[in-house]
């Protein structure tokens, strides 16, 4: 192998990341195969969350390689403002053949936090439309991630990504999260506290009036805290509550689309069916940028119809918004997920996986909780000093040790490829017993 030229790391403002102290020891990789990420010495590091919930079919797949390739030599780039090319209208063909019945009008975006502030958007236009303006209220969740825009940053209900940010955008309300102490250790839907929770969403529109309010934005699986559940009946309240006073109920499937719960969809997975669904990471396998919102139809015909002939009916879209390598790639991925039957292989692979994470949750008194679904797994760890410092050491450990894994605070969020064997299971299930078993 050629020798690899120094890391000049001055220059790179790295996202989500402690900057000073990463420099100081830094973790690099310089390609992927597989299941696998190999460091600057050639070393194999197994990713056990799929990049970052990104590949699906895990890395590099030769057909999705090969799919952009062709395509930057055919078609570099076209703005999607008043022309378009095929690959658009196919990828959001094939998208909306896996959704919901009548969840079939998609618009690109480039990212998971463009289709968050997206759907707010498109929220707000159907609104209007409709002659309802006053409706500008939006409900989220303590806990909830939708991404690091001004619009998903105020629906965060993570506090370090808003403290710093100040006020944010004005009339967010925030419903409880969905981790309860009584449900430690569960294994797939939890079975308290569903419908109590869900009444919080009640409680917001009695307090503010249902006509004021646009939507409930909610994960049906809280990915980016630590995999937190729906409790049984949860999501099904939320969409009898926002039946009952017209309030749009969005799903933010960027973590749980594309195979993650053994469904197409979580909302497949739970039986409840949004107005809006937000997607990203998956839609591409990570290989090229590309977020989606899918809308239920009869709300694009409300804004499309609204507007006079010949106008723009939503003045919203991004200069990359269909953009041709990733339109290439997203139906690659497609393809790939259907041809190789992934979804059904990760579902058929999700009870070895869980079988194993919870083993080891019973096995280790550090282990606080274990939380999972389909190919999905949040771990728990009791805190040691500050909250996060064992979790940092958790993931910067495991990385040197050969093992990727993603940790927010003292969660280590557990999400294989879908082309995971049970050999890459055993191995990660390895390389974690032997770190935990130094706490």
């Amino acid at each position: 192998m050629s020798q690899l030229p120094p890391l000049m790391m001055d220059n790179h403002w790295m996202p989500f990341t402690a900057n000073r102290h990463f420099k100081a020891s830094p973790r690099v990789v310089t390609r992927a195969e597989g299941m696998y990420y190999y460091g600057r010495d050639g070393e194999q590091i197994l990713d056990a969350s799929s990049g970052l919930f990104t590949c699906a079919a895990g890395h590099c797949p030769r057909p999705i390689v090969d799919a952009i390739r062709e395509q930057a030599g055919v078609l570099d780039y076209n703005p999607s403002f008043n022309m378009a090319h095929p690959l658009g209208f196919q990828l959001a063909q094939e998208v909306a053949a896996l959704l919901p019945e009548g969840l079939d009008r998609i618009f690109f975006a480039n990212s998971g936090s463009e289709a968050v502030d997206t759907a707010m958007k498109i929220a707000l236009a159907y609104h209007r439309s409709r002659g309802d303006a006053q409706r500008t209220v939006f409900v989220s969740r303590e806990r909830a991630y939708h991404g690091v825009n001004l619009g998903g940053t105020s629906l965060s209900g993570m506090v370090n990504n808003r403290r710093r940010f100040g006020t944010l955008l004005p009339g967010v309300n925030f419903m409880r999260h969905t981790l309860l102490e009584e449900n430690r250790m569960t294994r797939g839907l939890p079975p308290h506290g569903g419908e109590e929770l869900a009444n919080d969403l009640q409680r917001i529109v009695d307090n503010l009036g249902g006509e004021n309010i646009a939507a409930c934005f909610v994960e049906p699986i809280a990915g980016s805290w630590g995999t937190i559940l729906p409790p049984e009946g949860y999501l099904r309240r939320l969409r009898e509550i926002c039946d009952a006073n017209g309030i749009l109920l969005v799903f933010d499937e960027v973590i749980t689309g594309f195979g993650r719960t053994g469904k197409a969809f979580a909302a497949q997975s739970f039986n409840v069916r949004p107005d809006i669904l937000t997607m990203a990471k998956a839609l591409t396998n990570g290989a090229v940028p590309m977020g989606g919102i899918a809308v239920d139809r009869g709300i694009y015909d409300t804004v499309v119809g609204h507007g006079a002939e010949g106008a723009v009916e939503l003045f919203h879209g991004y200069t990359y918004s269909a953009h041709p390598l990733a339109c290439a790639a997203g139906l690659a991925t497609m393809n790939l997920y259907r041809e190789e039957q992934l979804f059904a292989r990760g579902e058929q692979m999700s009870p070895y996986f869980l079988d194993t994470m919870f083993a080891i949750g019973n096995e280790f008194d550090v282990v606080k909780d274990v939380r999972g679904y389909g190919m999905m797994c949040g771990m728990e760890l009791h805190a040691n000093g500050a909250p996060g410092a064992r979790g940092t050491d958790l993931y910067q450990s495991l990385f040197h040790q050969g093992l990727h894994l993603k940790t927010t605070g003292d969660n280590a969020i557990i999400a294989p490829a879908l082309i995971a064997e049970k050999s890459h299971i055993d191995e990660l299930a390895d390389k974690l017993r032997a770190k935990l078993k130094t706490y």
